[in-house]
């Protein structure tokens, strides 16, 4: 039985950022949000093959599969292209995402990361599409569809190649409509021209528009005193026409307690409140930022073992508050654990990863010359 698309709530559960306690992931914390998300009416979970170290899938299972009825929910998780090295890798993927979520079929079943060059033709190299269809006809797919990080001309390509998609994932926040790498108003306008619906990433930028500078914030303030800046990131996506769901990869009880408040309800923008976002988007655009989300996709493959987003939110911290002692204690205790940007041996394995396309390794050596090692 299919699920109707256009009922899907309007916020998803993400869970690529999951809380966790000394270094795996918090079960009981985990468990508390879940049962939190599923009271306030919502039941759409995303999950991924390779998220937390392979171990999301099992939390899903534990936390959400376990203990609530199997049509209480909808779930989805991916087929990781970097992961198939021969046709009966799919096969077999596909086996143990099914026994790591402790379920039959996925609701929602998507190729994880398209992109320009390697990713795309691996899916292709290995017909991954006609594989998912099958296996919607085996009933172990209700819908598939795939999450995009390549260029508007490519989706075009792959929407025309493969018109029966159900829906696209792809990343789009207020912040990167007119960036130029990732193109995002560009891809909305195509998946919408379609009438293709859109599943919602990166609303806030993996933190990045949840907390600003004190005076771009006033903005949202001295409009909305009541309002969290987050709450505007998302209800300006939720605003936009065809949007399916909106995935948030919530890692606190507060941060699932403001974004249920905000689509409880749901209202839509108005237009002096799009003024606003788009004055505070030229204002953070003014401002030299490293766009990076926090997928920490770069972290798992790193030979050296650095924590390249926290790096990276270290140096954004001071660009901000270059007075903030706090950046450079954390950046103390995070080498204590973890690689420091001088450790990179510019291998190229995190940008190879990248859905952001940085050039990491450059903004390595940045680091380094900024924090002093």
């Amino acid at each position: 039985m299919s699920i109707d698309l256009s009922k899907m709530p309007k916020l998803g559960f993400g869970m690529m950022r999951l809380p966790e306690k000394d270094g795996v992931i918090d079960h009981e914390h985990v468990c508390r949000m879940v049962d939190k998300y599923m009271q306030s009416g919502m039941n759409y979970f995303d999950t991924a093959y390779v998220y937390h170290g392979g171990k999301s899938e099992v939390a899903a299972r534990e936390a959400l599969v376990k203990r609530y009825p199997r049509d209480s929910f909808m779930i989805a998780t991916k087929l990781p292209a970097w992961e198939i090295k021969t046709e009966s890798d799919i096969e077999r993927i596909f086996n143990e995402q099914l026994e790591r979520c402790g379920v039959d079929y996925f609701d929602l079943y998507l190729l994880h990361s398209v992109e320009d060059g390697n990713n795309y033709d691996t899916y292709e190299k290995y017909d991954c599409f006609s594989w998912g269809w099958k296996k919607k006809e085996e009933g172990k797919i209700r819908h598939l569809g795939f999450s995009y990080h390549g260029s508007p001309e490519l989706l075009k390509e792959i929407l025309d190649k493969h018109p029966d998609v159900e829906f696209v994932q792809i990343q789009y926040n207020y912040l990167d409509r007119t960036n130029p790498v990732v193109r995002s108003q560009e891809l909305y306008e195509i998946l919408a021209e379609r009438n293709i619906p859109i599943i919602i990433m990166e609303p806030i930028r993996g933190g990045m528009l949840a907390s600003m500078d004190p005076a771009i914030e006033a903005k949202f303030k001295s409009y909305a005193p009541d309002k969290s800046v987050a709450s505007w990131a998302l209800r300006f996506v939720g605003s936009q026409p065809g949007v399916m769901t909106i995935l948030s990869g919530m890692s606190t009880e507060e941060q699932m307690d403001d974004n249920i408040g905000t689509f409880t309800n749901f209202q839509a923008m108005n237009e002096e409140e799009v003024k606003i976002v788009d004055e505070v988007t030229a204002d953070i655009l003014s401002m030299p930022q490293i766009g990076c989300t926090a997928c920490k996709y770069c972290c798992d493959g790193c030979p050296m073992s650095i924590s390249i987003p926290d790096i990276f939110r270290t140096i954004n911290t001071l660009r901000r508050y270059p007075d903030d002692w706090r950046s450079k204690n954390f950046y103390s205790g995070l080498i204590g654990r973890s690689g420091k940007a001088s450790d990179c041996i510019g291998c190229g394995q995190c940008e190879s990863v990248c859905p952001q396309h940085l050039p990491i390794i450059e903004l390595l050596k940045e680091a380094s010359e900024i924090l002093g090692q």
